[in-house]
């Protein structure tokens, strides 16, 4: 297995000859999705996910209902590869088994409304690894590799912390990280090392393109 980090929320995952690529948006150069099998994306936001990207590689791709709906308005020529899926669901992509997990973004500020958001679990022989999109939800299951969102315009450092202690991941690698400075992203490795260290749990920051 590998786990690559690419730019803010993607992660390009392989295993067993097969490549998965989650959340390649604005903040992701277009080579994270060359030789793709799959594509998954958690929500409809842009810093997740682009025409351009998806066009990148012809891969099929697996999202919820909101992001189909908005493909096939702004790119219908995508939408004969893009399958709709619904949180609860187990299905395969490309060989890799996968739960979708979860159907809320994180509350921005309560006047907006909750946007949908699903993330995926996925199992990668025998090693679980949860994306869990734009919200602070577990998957209701112990996980071997949380991949830990760190700075947003929803996120207060404390609740990085708790998101990551409540899954109790034994490794956690850092994602959605474009809002932050370097600056700001040492303060909040510190942080979670301060309370994950003594539970035993790791945290990761790659630069993109740098591997787990």
């Amino acid at each position: 297995m590998r786990i690559t980090k690419f730019g803010h929320a993607c992660v390009r995952i392989e295993h067993d000859g097969s490549t998965i690529v989650i959340d390649p948006g604005v903040f992701t150069d277009l080579e994270a999705v060359d030789g793709a099998d799959a594509v998954l994306l958690t929500h409809e936001h842009p810093d997740h996910w682009t025409a351009d990207h998806l066009r990148r590689a012809d891969a099929p791709v697996f999202t919820i209902a909101d992001v189909a709906t908005q493909i096939a308005d702004a790119a219908p020529d995508l939408l004969e590869r893009t399958t709709t899926v619904a949180p609860g669901e187990s299905l395969t992509v490309a060989g890799v088994p996968v739960e979708v997990v979860n159907e809320r973004h994180a509350v921005i500020h309560p006047d907006y409304p909750r946007f949908h958001n699903s993330g995926y679990l996925l199992d990668l022989g025998g090693t679980s690894v949860f994306h869990p999109g734009d919200a602070l939800d577990g998957p209701g299951r112990p996980v071997d590799v949380l991949l830990l969102p760190v700075s947003a315009p929803w996120l207060k450092a404390s609740e990085c912390i708790d998101f990551a202690v409540g899954v109790g991941a034994k490794r956690n690698l850092g994602i959605h990280d474009a809002i932050y400075s370097e600056a700001g992203l040492g303060f909040i490795e510190t942080h979670l090392a301060n309370f994950l260290g003594p539970r035993e749990q790791e945290y990761s920051y790659l630069v993109p393109g740098a591997d787990l």
